[in-house]
């Protein structure tokens, strides 16, 4: 099936598709005062998600509660091998994003959901909010098709995700030097801009969920910007 034929084949499932999200996301809150939360983080490489990622554990740990710590693409070990041929081997943006689906759907039915069923907090350095922004938004592939494939793969979605928005320019700046880069960070700010423009339309879809938490300014102002978040939703 072509790309063009699959997109069409979403359009008479959407409203159907979208009324089931939205019951689900319903059941979901209430389930995850049991188990979880599922925090997702996502930004740019440079928006500084990895850091509060960490200080958010702590606070979890500091009230007694087992953490897992994961991340996409990755998380488990065929899902880490996906990983390393999305990061490093070129291919266009539909090979990439059916890759990155196969990775998560092993990354939630081993990690993320058993996790979650023995009443642990999953925190997870981004989910399916960055295969939005990065294949659809930087490399302008098909919505409606990642739509289709988040209906397929997707059977848990976070309780909250946390949007670290930065300008590229400055992401940029602070990673200049950092490490090697991989494909993705060797893009130009232009690609950056779109995935920048690729989340944003995540955020307008999904507001409740997908929360724009502003990356600028010293660690503990941003730190701060997080806890008030997570803190506002019951969590901590």
């Amino acid at each position: 099936m072509s790309t063009t034929e699959l997109s069409t084949a979403t359009n008479g499932e959407g409203l159907n598709f979208m009324s089931t999200l939205e019951a689900a996301n319903s059941a979901q809150s209430a389930q995850s005062a049991i188990n979880g939360p599922f925090i997702s983080f996502e930004g740019i490489d440079g928006a500084g998600k990895s850091t509060h990622i960490e200080s958010l554990a702590q606070a979890f740990k500091d009230l007694g509660r087992q953490v897992l710590t994961t991340r996409e693409p990755g998380g488990t070990e065929l899902a880490e091998k996906i990983r390393q041929l999305v990061l490093n081997d070129p291919m266009d943006a539909m090979t990439e994003a059916l890759l990155v689906f196969a990775a998560r759907r092993d990354h939630i039915q081993h990690c993320i959901e058993p996790a979650l069923a023995k009443g642990q907090v999953v925190l997870c350095d981004r989910f399916t909010d960055a295969t939005f922004a990065y294949q659809g938004g930087g490399r302008g592939f098909d919505w409606a098709v990642l739509t289709q494939l988040e209906a397929w793969v997707q059977t848990r979605a976070p309780d909250l995700t946390l949007w670290f928005d930065l300008s590229p320019q400055i992401a940029a700046e602070r990673l200049a030097g950092a490490r090697v880069p991989d494909k993705f960070e060797s893009q130009p700010v232009a690609f950056f801009e779109k995935v920048v423009a690729g989340y944003a339309q995540r955020e307008r879809a999904d507001p409740q969920r997908l929360v724009r938490v502003d990356a600028l300014g010293e660690r503990d102002t941003v730190w701060a910007r997080v806890l008030k978040t997570v803190q506002s939703r019951g969590f901590l």
